[in-house]
């Protein structure tokens, strides 16, 4: 069951749901959704260094084949059309081992074609870290991405009960913690070279 805006708030203030910073009520709560801001860490493709991503690769870290950057709150990142950058949430979620979070995009920017995450929509009962995001531009025209506008929303969802296996248990866990842009750790998955 989709959380309400009543739930939402009544599960932040029980701890069964922790947003770090507290949240703004009146500006990111919708009726069942919280809005979360744009971090100021991205990490970019070297399009020019690599042709392509060969996942058999064992010499080239995918988190090679990307670099980091940071930009004031008053400066933007410009998104041109088809660009792709992953970029993180300044707000830190946790979610205890009944809920679940699912990301997404704020139908004010769908609009301008931007897009906040591929495929990567979940966010598993035991969760803890900054939302990570996958942004593209479909549209034609480039677009101006400040850090700490509001750029996605959250729903949570309760599951039927407690996950027995919450995310920070899993063995195979990739992704907990993470506190800004992270690259792909499928290489993990492949037995290839650590990119960490």
């Amino acid at each position: 069951m989709i959380l309400s805006d009543r739930d939402i708030k009544n599960y932040i203030s029980e701890g069964k749901i922790k947003v770090i910073p507290e949240p703004d009520f009146e500006k990111q709560l919708g009726p069942c959704s919280l809005d979360l801001h744009l971090d100021s860490h991205f990490k970019l493709f070297k399009h020019s260094e690599y042709p392509f991503i060969d996942l058999s690769d064992k010499k080239t870290p995918i988190d090679e084949m990307m670099t980091e950057i940071e930009i004031s709150d008053d400066r933007p990142l410009i998104l041109r059309p088809s660009d792709f950058v992953i970029a993180a949430t300044k707000e830190e979620i946790i979610l205890s081992s009944d809920i679940m979070g699912r990301l997404d995009g704020r139908s004010s920017l769908g609009r301008l074609g931007l897009v906040v995450h591929s495929t990567a929509a979940r966010f598993d009962p035991g969760w803890k870290g900054k939302a990570i995001m996958e942004i593209g531009n479909l549209g034609v025209i480039p677009i101006a991405l400040y850090p700490g506008i509001r750029i996605c929303a959250m729903t949570f969802e309760t599951l039927s009960s407690p996950a027995q296996t919450p995310y920070l248990k899993q063995k195979d866990h990739k992704y907990a913690g993470q506190d800004k842009a992270t690259a792909s750790k499928v290489h993990q998955e492949l037995g290839l070279k650590n990119n960490t």
